[in-house]
């Protein structure tokens, strides 16, 4: 008995679904608002090689391409071996490549420290001045939708943890 995964935009939640048969194309409405059109989510350790999920309006909608995050980890790892930890600006270097080859935004915040540790700042002193809003604020938010503000960031969905029946 498979157990999907919706996402419904309207209650920012993602549910689990328990269905009796596979049913690959069947959407249920959402619990919470009756919304008839949930995005289904593709669990990670399902997803294989480069395929993607539509959203009910045909555009690709997963958040991250996973073979592009492997890619960038294990090309990030092999290159983190050689920073040398004297030297912040290198370990900033990572952040921003990290960055770049995921297609992830940094944080207003992230990118303020990130600054700050190329120009030569001391990292304790960053910490001291930006900890506090560091702390309480994603270092990556997702790239700009079409139709998005510019800056308005969508908090990370809910989950509601209760096992609905297809």
């Amino acid at each position: 008995m498979p157990i999907y995964e919706f996402y419904c935009r309207s209650c920012n939640t993602l549910y689990s679904f328990l269905s009796r048969s596979i049913q690959p194309d069947k959407r249920p409405p959402c619990p919470k608002c009756g919304r008839k059109q949930l995005e289904k989510q593709v669990s990670l350790f399902a997803a294989t090689g480069r395929a993607k999920e539509e959203s009910a309006d045909g555009s690709a909608d997963l958040p991250i391409d996973e073979h592009k995050m492997e890619t960038a980890m294990d090309a990030l790892a092999r290159e983190a071996e050689n920073v040398s930890e004297e030297d912040p600006r290198q370990a900033a270097g990572l952040m921003r490549k990290f960055s770049q080859m995921t297609g992830m935004e940094l944080g207003a915040g992230m990118q303020e420290a990130l600054h700050r540790l190329e120009s030569g700042e001391e990292p304790d002193a960053i910490e001291a001045e930006l900890g506090d809003r560091l702390e309480h604020e994603d270092p990556f938010v997702m790239p700009e939708k079409k139709g998005r503000a510019r800056g308005a960031v969508r908090p990370p969905p809910r989950r509601d943890n209760t096992l609905y029946e297809m």
